[in-house]
């Protein structure tokens, strides 16, 4: 081993301390880079294999009812390689176990089966063999504890029956498990997929030899574009909804966000820890190029060249870096691999193990180093550039003058220790402006990781509490009239009842169009209210449309616009209506209308789609037993199990991950308060330990040391809260979509939290540099040459 390297080990065990919180940071960085990066390809690859293998669909339409024999006519359209018809229905459920009633999408399959477009892919059980038997999805089962030759019962032509499950099975269409109509989070103990015989379900639901659902593949080179415009116009006369593409199926949709945000992510976030690590290491290095002048003029003297001394700094980079790749490559495949554990729960898919792609470990090694050698750059070019000449001189002397204790007479009011602390900060102000910068970075990153929490819980109370005040929601099969809904008001129990239209409906502005749910409610509905992220109720105007602000930008329309409304029901009307007004909601994309209004826009009679209620605690079981057995209700929603709902999908996959992350924030925050403590206490050794010979205790040292990185702390508090709001806005920015916007609100126990993660890191520093200062060799203090 030569000179350089075994000055490069003594250098790296003397800087153990800031060597350590460096490779902290870097294995946070690598470790998060790898755990997302992964994720973000794991999903891909799970996704373009699932679909693949299981023939998913590329255009959907549902019809009022259409002739099965108009399936040849669909399979002669350009562009148009398969096809499968099939019937749909949602129903209601009696789950063993289950108090509320629980919502059913039955459709039907080929029995036997034969291979079709959304091929089923079954994990239990067998297929089903005689009308009575059906498939139940994986979510939906296990959530409800449901087993092969468990029962369901269910109304199926005004009759009550029961269902034997026959197997547990998985669909492409179904990889996201929500009922659509503007659920955004699973409830899968409240809803789920059972797939039935098509013979035995169509001729329960009067569609023998007809079909109300069509999927359809396309050639390689079709213009979807066309094949939806020829196959809405061949439906057209049998009540078609609108073909739509797969980017705007519900379930594509969610996972295609969920991959968009694990890209964003992947990078975002990692970069942010590389990059204070790169300042770390300036930070460390150029300290200890400025304290080693004197050896790197010996070393310059005794023939070493530039570039063996600039290679010596950066291998002081490299070996933080080093171990910071090795233990963040560890904990990164750990954390992908149980990251990989919650979308296998959360997203259906098939059995596909986790395998950890070695090019993404490389990518994040080579990102990582990258990243530190960039930091060491400065302090290793300032080395190597040093002539030897002057660097055998000592630097000179600062210049320093009366500085603000002595200019405001505050000289008698404190201590000696007290007066070198503010005249170490007061004289040094660019290391303490770099000693702040770091330090409210790290409250920053706090702050952008417990804001989640904040956003998720500002989602739920609106939601929850502010739109959703009904006690449980009735939607009818098909659009009733008003003596629908007073049947269901009658009964034992309901307190109250509002009641509701939805349409669905695309809306058109030039050459931009949404498909969005058009819904019609009172102007002075309570139940169910119009409320923006602001938490200020809306009324449904008088007349126009009032559209969410996400819907307005994608339309780009603003108040006072008209926008065209093509009904996707019925024989789907154009209308057009002006664009009232606007609210931002933070879930979803809707229009609203007045319903008497919505009733005039589609000029038909007060038909309602379903009705809110609120209902009397004491008698809700009743409730639910009476819904449960309407032959005209397919949907029935209890807003307390969706509630309950939201908790359980909360706590199953946003928290483990947020909570690695607020973990890694708080890695990041001990390692720029201790790395800037312990830089400190190698710069000042010497002035410290002349301190004690002089007979200072150690414990008066320590609070000189203490005091003046207590001082930097608070003063990075502020601008780390600055630092931190911008970040939530990026993130509220960046993780926004079509379907769930992040609302910006920081509580202020997120500001709180920050700060007391980064005074007990300033606290904790303190005191292993209090050990530090313990150690000091006084001896050798006294035999420097000066």
């Amino acid at each position: 081993m030569d000179a350089l390297n075994r000055k490069l080990m003594r250098d790296v065990w003397r800087l153990r301390g800031p060597m350590a919180a460096a490779a902290a940071v870097v294995a946070s960085g690598i470790a998060l880079f790898v755990a997302l990066r992964s994720m973000h390809a794991y999903l891909l690859d799970a996704q373009a294999r699932y679909y693949a293998e299981a023939r998913f669909a590329e255009v959907f339409i549902q019809v009022t009812r259409a002739p099965g024999d108009l399936a040849d006519r669909v399979l002669a359209i350009p562009g148009v390689a398969a096809a499968r018809v099939r019937v749909v229905e949602d129903v209601i459920l009696d789950v063993p176990g289950l108090a509320e009633p629980a919502t059913g999408r039955l459709v039907g399959v080929p029995v036997p089966w034969r291979p079709v477009l959304n091929d089923l892919v079954l994990r239990r059980g067998s297929w089903p063999a005689s009308g009575g038997e059906v498939l139940v999805s994986d979510a939906f089962a296990r959530a409800n504890r449901l087993h092969p030759g468990d029962t369901l019962g269910v109304v199926l032509a005004g009759r009550w029956q029961r269902l034997r499950i026959a197997g547990i099975a998985i669909s492409p269409e179904f990889v996201y498990e929500i009922r659509g109509g503007g659920d955004v989070f699973p409830d899968n103990r409240r809803f789920g997929v059972v797939w039935m015989g098509e013979a035995p379900l169509a001729a329960a639901m009067g569609m023998r030899g007809a079909f109300n659902d069509l999927s359809l593949s396309l050639a390689p080179g079709a213009f979807e574009p066309e094949v939806i415009a020829r196959v809405d116009r061949l439906l057209d006369p049998y009540g078609g909804q609108g073909a739509y593409g797969r980017d705007d199926h519900v379930s594509h949709r969610f996972l295609a966000d969920e991959i968009a945000e694990t890209a964003v992510t992947s990078v975002l976030i990692p970069a942010i820890f590389l990059a204070v690590t790169a300042f770390l290491l300036h930070v460390v290095l150029s300290r200890l190029v400025a304290m080693q002048r004197e050896q790197i003029a010996v070393l310059r003297a005794f023939g070493y060249a530039r570039a063996a001394v600039g290679a010596h700094y950066l291998g002081l980079a490299a070996v933080p870096s080093a171990a910071g790749a090795v233990l963040g490559g560890a904990l990164g495949t750990w954390l992908a691999g149980r990251i990989a554990a919650i979308y296998t729960r959360f997203y259906q898919f098939p059995a596909l193990g986790y395998r950890q792609d070695p090019w993404i470990l490389a990518l994040a090694v080579a990102v990582g180093g990258g990243a530190a050698l960039l930091g060491a750059a400065g302090a290793a070019w300032r080395a190597a550039s040093l002539p030897p000449a002057e660097a055998m001189r000592p630097a000179a002397p600062a210049r320093f003058r009366r500085g603000l204790v002595e200019r405001l007479g505050m000289r008698r009011l404190l201590t000696p220790a007290m007066r070198m602390l503010a005249r170490n900060l007061e004289r040094r102000p660019a290391r303490a402006a770099m000693t702040v910068t770091g330090m409210a970075l790290a409250v920053g990153m706090v702050v952008a990781s417990v804001f989640i929490f904040d956003a998720i819980d500002f989602l739920r109370d609106a939601q929850f509490y502010h739109v959703m005040r009904e006690d449980v929601t009735v939607v009818f099969q098909t659009p009733r009239s008003a003596r629908a809904a007073h049947e269901v008001a009658r009964l034992p129990g309901v307190l109250r009842a509002e009641d509701f239209r939805s349409v669905p409906a695309r809306l058109r502005l030039g050459h931009r169009a949404e498909r969005v749910p058009l819904l019609g409610i009172s102007a002075t509905a309570q139940l169910h209210r119009i409320v923006g992220r602001d938490l200020r109720p809306r009324h449904a105007p008088a007349s126009g449309v009032l559209l969410t602000a996400r819907l307005a930008e994608m339309l780009r329309a603003t108040p006072g616009d008209t926008v065209e409304i093509e009904v996707l029901e019925g024989a789907r009307p154009l209308r057009r209506a002006v664009v009232a007004a606007t609210v931002d909601e933070a879930i979803g994309m809707s229009a609203y209308m007045d319903l008497g209004a919505l009733h005039r826009l589609l000029r038909e009679g007060p038909s309602i789609s379903g009705t809110w209620l609120r209902t009397d605690a004491a008698h809700a079981g009743e409730v639910y037993a009476a819904l449960m057995r309407m032959p005209a209700v397919s949907v029935v929603s209890v807003r307390q199990a969706s509630l309950d709902g939201f908790r359980r999908t909360i706590d199953e996959s946003f928290r483990t991950s947020v909570y690695v992350l607020v973990a890694f924030a708080c890695v990041l925050a001990m390692g720029i308060v201790y790395n800037g403590a312990r830089v400190a206490l190698s710069e000042r050794g010497w002035e410290l330990a002349s301190l004690r010979v002089l007979g200072f205790t150690r414990g008066e040292v320590s609070a000189i040391l203490a005091g003046e990185q207590s001082v930097l702390t608070l003063a990075a508090i502020a601008p780390g809260f600055l630092i931190g709001r911008l970040l939530c806005a990026l993130v509220a920015l960046r993780f926004s979509s079509e379907l769930f916007r992040i609302p910006l609100v920081v509580e202020r126990s997120t500001y709180a939290v920050a700060a007391a993660v980064v005074m007990a890191a300033a606290a904790a520093s303190a005191a292993l540099v209090r050990r530090q200062i313990g150690r000091l060799d006084l001896v050798a203090v006294l035999k420097t040459r000066e």
